[in-house]
């Protein structure tokens, strides 16, 4: 199973990664991303991927 990182230092808040996977990514009050999930299932790993992509400042990755 993959798991899906987050670097805050580079959060910005765009929240692309919530609107493409909003069940594995939430922004908190202080416009940092919060992730709700951290395990990916294979199954779901694409979708992910393609929501932590997005991220404009690559805060976000899947790992192995």
């Amino acid at each position: 199973m993959s798991t899906v990182k987050a670097d805050l230092s580079l959060c910005q808040g765009y929240a692309n990664c919530v609107v493409a996977a909003g069940d594995y990514f939430d922004i908190d009050d202080d416009g940092k991303v919060v992730l709700l999930k951290i395990d990916v299932p294979e199954s779901e790993r694409t979708r992910v991927e393609e929501a932590a992509r997005s991220c404009p400042v690559s805060a976000l990755w899947v790992e192995d």
